[in-house]
């Protein structure tokens, strides 16, 4: 191999045989944070790149992907949120997304390492200046503990989190579902990161066995983002009142503006699942 070609490997596949190898030019900034290791490189082609223990966050090229498809679902769901707590997402990608809502008044942020803010903002600035908003207060701590702490408040929860290994096991246990659902007001809506349909269907049926039990209206749904495993994402949506379809309020949806992927037609499609996926939410 040349000096030149460097190259990056997603490891959270790894052991099952199958990985995402990326060139990257330089390593930008590498650091050891209190829970995990947080890098940041240059690619050839997916721009910047910020990665922690080993695995892609998120990429340049695709990473409005996943932060529009996160954020607008819930927000054209609901029908007055003004409330919102993000668990994780210390990138400002999915706050970014939520404040081009004019109805959403306060965004609470709980990420429990400050070290990917910071990283954030010098690397990723176009996302991370959105903790800049006035709207926007962020909590340094652990997101299973903050929900116990914070009753009928929320009008929507996202919980944007790494995959479920390390200290983010937790955010896909019944027991935090269970503790969101009281943080929730009586019409509330949380989404979670719910994984590929392609390669964790055991992840989706566990957290769909328990989900269903907790919340009245409970769906998955999904994005494309090549530099994923498999290229495909997921979310869980579970709602107290409203329905992802159903309540779908294509008026919110239009005023929308700078948006790359999501649409009201993306919306609704992207709870239509292939067929040998169907089974995984019942």
């Amino acid at each position: 191999m040349n000096h030149k070609d460097i190259w990056i490997e997603e490891k959270y596949e790894i052991e099952k045989g199958r990985t995402l190898k990326i060139k990257i030019t330089k390593s930008l900034e590498k650091i050891k944070s209190e829970f995990q290791e947080i890098e940041v490189v240059e690619s050839v082609s997916f721009g910047k790149i910020m990665l922690i223990d080993g695995v892609i966050m998120l990429t340049e090229a695709d990473e409005f992907c996943y932060h529009e498809m996160i954020a607008h679902v819930p927000l054209c769901v609901h029908k007055k949120a003004q409330k919102v707590l993000v668990i994780g997402g210390g990138d400002g990608g999915t706050v970014r997304e939520i404040l081009k809502h004019d109805n959403v008044k306060e965004v609470d942020v709980c990420e429990i390492d400050r070290k990917v803010i910071e990283i954030s903002k010098r690397h990723f600035p176009y996302l991370a200046n959105s903790f800049d908003d006035p709207k926007v207060k962020i909590y340094y701590e652990d997101g299973n503990e903050f929900v116990k702490t914070h009753k009928n408040e929320y009008d929507i929860i996202i919980v944007d989190s790494s995959d479920p290994i390390g200290f983010a096991e937790v955010l896909f246990r019944r027991e935090f579902f269970e503790a969101m659902f009281q943080t929730l007001k009586d019409d509330g809506i949380v989404v979670t990161q719910a994984e590929s349909f392609f390669y964790h269907s055991e992840i989706i049926k566990s957290l769909f066995f328990f989900v269903r039990d907790i919340y009245p209206i409970s769906e998955y749904y999904y994005t494309l983002v090549p530099t994923y495993p498999s290229g495909v994402i997921g979310f869980t949506f579970c709602s107290k009142k409203y329905h992802p379809i159903n309540n779908f309020n294509e008026t919110e949806a239009l005023k929308l503006n700078d948006l790359k992927y999501y649409d009201k037609g993306i919306h609704k499609s992207a709870f239509n699942l292939p067929f040998f996926a169907q089974g995984y939410k019942y």
